[in-house]
Parts: structure tokens; sequence; C-alpha cells
């Protein structure tokens, strides 16, 4: 017999917290908010603007102001999971992107730009989105002069921008990335509520890791200078510290220390990108997902319907909150669920000073973290 919600939620407020390190400095907290959502049918974009609401108001924080969102399309758009379309496995679904995009323009947003860096493919976004069945003139009706951009490699831009990390990184010193990321004066998160197979969850935080070129970090990315045509991943790179990127990149701190694996590496990438590209507002489309990994290329993965919309404006507490509604303690060890290959993202960011992970310190709003529980491992 699996645990109640009533002895889940006891166990987990009285499961010892991990803390990061002995310097980590006074994480910042910030309230997230849940709301029910059945179904992609049911009224996406007024329960999204009810979140707002309870956050405080898009308004204050988009309005005249350049917005850009990273949606999280993780694999080729031509890999579906048992036939189904992919905002209902592991893409972030087009009901909620468009309804971010429209709230975001009712609040006042000067400029909109969805961005992704589409796998194996420097291409333009637009052909990715339509290859994924998504309808991209709902999309572009959804907020006046929206844009889209593939930051998998220059693009359209003239140089790559530099995110030099202010102390000591856990990974590379300086993240060379699209311009997109630095031309902006808010950035979303917008992502899916699943598993990962080497990091445990894949959140608002671990969702930017796609902002991470792969003419530069990708395994055919050039010696000395970007491939701006990439074919491939970023696992050589990135996951297992096979080679370095790019010359024009400067290469990891510690290349003879550490684990030569993706839980070891990715989530100490992803923990470094939260500091030098901040994430303002999170969402995390929980209506429907993937459990036991992040696509269809993961062996065992299930089609789950946790039926939940999470917004915040610190990726930390909102990924906290995220992780508990999907039945973990956000606060878990290495080797222990749903960490059991990796160390645990949230508590590197939170030692980087990004967020807390603490749920006793989170203010959550609109419905409860035991209302929304969904638990990922049955």
């Amino acid at each position: 017999m699996g645990m109640t919600r009533r002895e889940w939620m006891a166990a987990i407020s009285a499961a010892p917290l991990l803390h990061g390190a002995p310097d980590a400095p006074v994480s910042p907290l910030s309230p997230v908010a849940i709301a029910k959502c059945a179904g992609y049918e049911e009224d996406v974009t007024a329960k999204m603007a009810a979140m707002f609401d309870q956050l405080g108001g898009l308004e204050k924080l988009v309005r005249n102001k350049t917005v850009t969102v990273k949606v999280n399309m993780t694999g080729p758009p031509g890999q579906r999971f048992q036939g189904l379309a992919l905002g209902l496995t592991h893409y972030a679904h087009p009901k909620v992107v468009g309804a971010t995009a429209y709230l975001l323009g009712r609040a006042g947003a000067r400029r909109i730009r969805l961005v992704e860096s589409a796998w194996a493919t420097a291409g333009p976004l637009e052909e990715v989105i339509l290859d994924a069945g998504w309808n991209i003139r709902a999309l572009q009706s959804a907020a006046a002069g929206l844009e889209f951009e593939n930051t998998n490699g220059l693009g359209k831009r003239k140089k790559y921008a530099r995110f030099k990390f202010p102390g000591t990184a856990y990974m590379y010193p300086e993240y060379v990335m699209s311009q997109a990321y630095e031309d902006t004066d808010v950035f979303v998160s917008l992502a899916k509520l699943k598993n990962h197979a080497d990091c445990g969850v894949t959140l608002s935080l671990k969702n930017c890791f796609g902002c991470v070129p792969a003419s530069i970090y990708g395994d055919d990315a050039g010696r000395d200078d970007p491939n701006e045509k990439p074919t491939r991943g970023r696992s050589d790179v990135v996951h297992f510290g096979k080679r370095q990127p790019s010359r024009m990149a400067p290469a990891e701190l510690y290349p003879n220390e550490g684990m030569k694996n993706a839980g070891y590496r990715v989530s100490r990438v992803v923990a470094d990108l939260a500091v030098v590209r901040p994430i303002h507002l999170a969402i995390i489309d929980g209506v429907a997902s993937t459990a036991g990994g992040e696509g269809p290329w993961i062996r065992g993965l299930r089609v789950v319907k946790p039926g939940v919309l999470i917004a915040g404006l610190n990726p930390v507490c909102t990924d906290a909150v995220a992780s508990a509604v999907m039945g973990y303690n956000p606060r878990a060890p290495r080797g222990t669920a749903p960490f059991r290959n990796a160390d645990n993202t949230l508590l590197l960011a939170e030692a980087h000073g990004v967020g807390a992970a603490d749920l006793k310190r989170i203010d959550v709003r609109g419905v409860s973290i035991e209302q929304a529980l969904y638990r990922y491992d049955v």
C-alpha cells in the first residue's frame, strides 16, 4: 500500500532539511500559485490570469518591457509518444503558450519573443512549431507582433552574448548564448511538469538548460568556432564531459574533477544558468505530461494527467512546490527519489542564492499542495 495524502504530507513536513554550502547566501522567497485544470479544453487563459493575480499581477513586471519566453520543446517534433499530440506528453501545450503570450500582451508587454534551442537544428523556430503540429496563426494572434527565435545558433544575429558567472560557478566560468537572452527585460521559463531520466525532475530551472546553443556546446560544435548548422545534441560536451565547447567559449573549470555523468554535470549547469540568466516568471504546465522521463526516447515513459498549472516569481520556490505536487521532497538528497542518479538541482541553485527550496517558508496560493498532489512515482 502507498502512503495516503495525509501520511505523505506529514512525512515531507518532517523530512530533515539539507542546507546548501555553509557560506550560501540567504535565498530569496516568493509566493507560488497553483490552479486545478483538468484538461486543455478548459479556459486555460482564465486560470492562468487568476494565478498571476494571486502573484500580484503581471503588469508591474512586464508593462513596456521586452519579454522573452523560453518554451519547453524537448526533442524532435517528429518523435511522438504513443501517437499523441506533443503537448499532451512532453512539450509545453500550445494553449498554455498562447495564453501566456496573450496575458503578457494584455499586461502591456512592449515586445514578446518565444524562444527555444530546437533539437538538432538552427533553422527557423516557426518551422519546428509547424512540424510540431501547432497552429502558428493562433499563436501569432495571441499577442501583437509575437516573435519566434531558435537560439540553437546565431540565427539572424551578428554575435553571441557572454554571461559571465559572478563568483565561482559549478561548471563553466562563462556561458556563451544567443543575444535573445541578453536583449530582454523579463525572462520567462515555460516548462512542463515532468520527470527527467538524469536529473530527476525537469521544471522551470531545468527547462533553461535549452538556452545553451548546440552550435557551441553540441556534439558537432566546431573546435574553434561555432558550427552554425548543428545536427546533434549536447551529450559529449555538457552531459559527459568528453570534450570542451568551441574555443570561443571558456572550458569547464574542473575538467579532471567530479563525475562524468549528466546527473552531476547537467544539474550544475542548470544551477549556474539560473544565476547568469535569472528567471523572473516560472510557469509549469502540469495539465497533462509524462512520468518516468523527459521524452519518448526514455524507456518506461508513462502519460500522466495531474490536472494542474503552477506559476511563481522565483524558479527555485516554484520548482520546490512543483516537486511536492509530484509527490517528492524538494530537499531530497542524491540517491533518493526523484534524484536517484543526480544531485538535487534545487539545492544547487539554492546554494547559489537563487531561491529557497524550503516548503515551510513558501507562501502557496490558490489550490494547496495537498489538494493538487499527484504522485509521479507509483
